[in-house]
């Protein structure tokens, strides 16, 4: 296992999959004692198949979010996802870890083979207006 994978926040994040996984299986357990039982239904059978299908749900989610992780710090791309062109816009969102920067590729706008629309360009100064009045109240 690597290095990143046992930080604090990665190390709670092991152990709230195991608890997550003993209390699916348990409760699958206690399901199909239930269903076993005199006053058992096929619906405790359902439940008694559908926690253990929560705690493989758990494990594939969380081997999927460790091989993202490692990833990311190795610089590589996800799954299906094309290199950055351009002056591709970055994002910064909060996380748990700190900043996380998402890269987005750069799109080219699409051909303008219309006329220009009057309607939009009113709502466009109508949101420019609203946008400047929103900065000098912030002032």
């Amino acid at each position: 296992m690597r290095r990143e994978l046992l930080t604090p926040r990665w190390l709670a994040m092991h152990a709230l999959l195991v608890v997550a996984v003993v209390t699916c299986l348990a409760l699958g357990w206690w399901q199909w004692e239930r269903a076993r039982s005199a006053g058992g239904t096929l619906q405790n059978y359902g439940y008694a198949l559908q926690w253990p299908t929560f705690a493989a749900f758990f494990v594939f989610m969380w081997v999927r979010l460790m091989r993202l992780e490692l990833r990311q710090l190795d610089g590589e791309e996800p799954d299906g996802a094309e290199p950055a062109t351009g002056s591709a816009p970055t994002v910064s969102a909060a996380s748990a870890g700190g900043a996380v920067r998402v890269r987005r590729p750069a799109r080219p706008a699409p051909p303008r083979d219309e006329e220009p629309d009057d309607e939009l360009a009113a709502y466009n100064r109508y949101l420019a207006e609203l946008n400047a009045r929103a900065e000098r109240e912030q002032r």
